[in-house]
């Protein structure tokens, strides 16, 4: 208990005291947000913000994960780890494509090929490492490990761990278009991730997760660097998070679902991200196929915005459905605990 009040504690504290020394230094070197022209018109405003935010969330992630680890040198687990390398490692993809935005003053950075190549690399590095260094099984799962525990092979389970963080990992970015929305949505999710982790630790018997109680610090840790931020990223944000941070926040939600044998329940963890990434995923195909398009604008917030919904009710309203996903996660999951813990 004491570890999972340093973890949060500490990158809590880092990202709320951090965050405006950074907003002083991205101000003094004139780096700031380059807004779409084709997004909405109250959005232009916005031009100029600092950006490029997330590197306190990965800072005080670490910084939080650390001190626990500190604190109990058993805390520190190679599954841990590895998902530590994931967050920065997507971290630091988004970071070169901030980086481009501000030198070439537009809302285009890494080439796009580019860009999903390097996070298809790391996510594989990650998959390689979690399997051959951190342990990690290769079944699939839903809520447990042995259910439905179909056996997908290393190569099956690289694959498939390959699309759920490269997925999280964009989900998170759609979804990061309004003050606030990423970080405070992500904030639900992990906290969840939290208290998953502690009850797989304290039911080890059913879970089969050695490594629970040090990925449910990561997961506060995280969670305490994303509402850290958040105090000066709701709106009117002081400073954005960019692409450094979605990215990175949405490879440290798929590493932890993979590795706490929860990858099937993921996407009702971050539901708010899976339906923002449908929204862009039908608007799409509809325009390709039928030139109409279904949302007025996408992704799905910003559709409400073009409605006439105040941001601030927008995001309000988003936050609500991650807190509503997020209970039905932790109610799915306690549910199958207790039909087991009836059986046994």
């Amino acid at each position: 208990m004491i570890g999972i009040m340093v973890a949060g504690g500490v990158a809590l504290a880092f990202a709320v005291l951090g965050t405006p020394l950074l907003i002083r230094w991205l101000r003094r070197h004139g780096i700031g947000q380059q807004i779409r022209e084709v997004g909405p018109p109250v959005h232009v405003a916005k031009a100029g913000t600092p950006t490029m935010g997330g590197l306190v969330i990965i800072v005080a992630t670490i910084l939080g994960y650390g001190s626990a680890c500190l604190v109990d040198r058993s805390y520190w687990v190679r599954p841990g780890a590895v998902a530590v390398l994931a967050v920065v490692g997507f971290g630091l993809v988004g970071l070169a494509d901030d980086l481009i935005k501000v030198r070439r003053q537009r809302s285009l950075g890494l080439n796009k090929r580019l860009k999903f190549g390097s996070q298809v690399v790391i996510a594989a590095l990650f998959a390689f490492l979690a399997m051959q260094w951190a342990g990690a099984s290769t079944r699939l799962s839903f809520t447990r490990l042995d259910f439905p525990g179909v056996q997908l092979g290393k190569v099956g389970w690289s694959i498939w761990a390959v699309l759920i963080m490269v997925g999280a990992a964009n989900a998170v970015n759609l979804t990061d278009g309004l003050d606030g929305l990423a970080s405070g949505s992500a904030a639900f999710s992990f906290s969840m991730l939290s208290l998953v982790g502690y009850w797989q630790f304290r039911h080890m018997s059913i879970y089969h997760v050695p490594s629970a109680l040090g990925l449910s610090l990561l997961a506060i840790a995280l969670c305490g660097a994303s509402v850290g931020f958040l105090w000066w990223n709701a709106a009117p944000a002081k400073i954005f998070m960019g692409d450094t941070g979605s990215l990175a926040l949405g490879a440290g939600l798929a590493a932890l679902g993979l590795e706490m044998n929860l990858q099937l329940l993921l996407p009702v963890i971050g539901g708010l991200f899976v339906i923002v990434t449908l929204s862009v995923i039908v608007q799409v195909i509809s325009f390709h196929l039928f030139k109409r398009r279904v949302f007025r604008m996408a992704p799905l917030h910003h559709h409400f915005e073009m409605k006439g919904w105040p941001e601030t009710t927008v995001i309000v309203r988003f936050w609500i459905m991650a807190a509503i996903f997020t209970a039905i996660a932790l109610g799915t999951f306690y549910g199958d605990f207790l039909t087991v813990a009836r059986i046994k």
